[in-house]
């Protein structure tokens, strides 16, 4: 399955990405990903130099980082560009239309291919995949428009130090979120062997939480 995405940005960066992401334990699934940057709306046909075939089997999405919606649990306030002004540069709030009026800006353009060949699988999963991806890259972009007085005018060296501190987090948070599972399956184990106990029924949690703007959390699959 392959998906063409269109996301502009309000924001000025010219690059080249190009992406697969592949699992050792499941040589039949693979994710591409390629991606580059153009000072434009998403006005151009074949900016990644599609071939004839690829172009006939793409799929275009447009993605609008301030009026597509994303799910609940993942908003909030101050991470949405209908709402969001930099101090440092006076860009946003982004309005209705902004992507025909607003300048300067930027369009990432990504090309995004699924491959899971196993039989009577292979849609369903190539389907949800595609779907997450879709969600990560439009949170993503509408943070990096949101963070932006974090990193304006930061350099290349800075940016480097920035992936470095948050590869760390991020190595520390999986091997606690590792070490959380494996204890819990410990702790059933154990009790699993003990006379149980019946437990009080829970009181349902509010459904109506207002979003904040504390913390920036990682991106959630749920």
């Amino acid at each position: 399955m392959n998906k063409f995405y269109f996301l502009s940005n309000n924001n000025d960066i010219n690059d080249v990405v190009f992406l697969i992401f592949q699992c050792s334990f499941i040589p039949k699934f693979a994710i591409s990903i390629q991606t580059r940057y153009e000072d434009n709306n998403g006005t151009t046909e074949n900016c990644l130099g599609m071939t004839p075939e690829e172009l006939e089997q793409r799929e275009v999405d447009f993605l609008d980082i301030a009026y597509d919606e994303i799910k609940p649990h993942h908003y909030k306030e101050a991470e949405d560009p209908k709402f969001f002004k930099s101090q440092k540069t006076g860009r946003g709030p982004l309005v209705e239309g902004w992507r025909e009026t607003h300048q300067p800006i930027m369009c990432c353009y990504k090309a995004v291919s699924v491959k899971f060949e196993v039989w009577g699988l292979q849609t369903k999963v190539e389907e949800y995949v595609q779907g997450a991806i879709r969600e990560i890259l439009l949170l993503g972009h509408r943070q990096a428009f949101a963070w932006m007085d974090d990193w304006f005018n930061m350099t290349i060296e800075d940016v480097r130090e920035y992936e470095r501190e948050m590869q760390a987090k991020t190595n520390i948070k999986l091997k606690s979120t590792i070490e959380s599972v494996e204890g819990s399956n410990e702790d059933k184990n154990s009790d699993s062997s003990k006379p149980q106990t019946p437990k009080s029924p829970k009181t349902p949690k509010s459904t109506t939480s207002t979003p904040t703007a504390e913390g920036r959390s990682w991106f959630n699959w749920s």
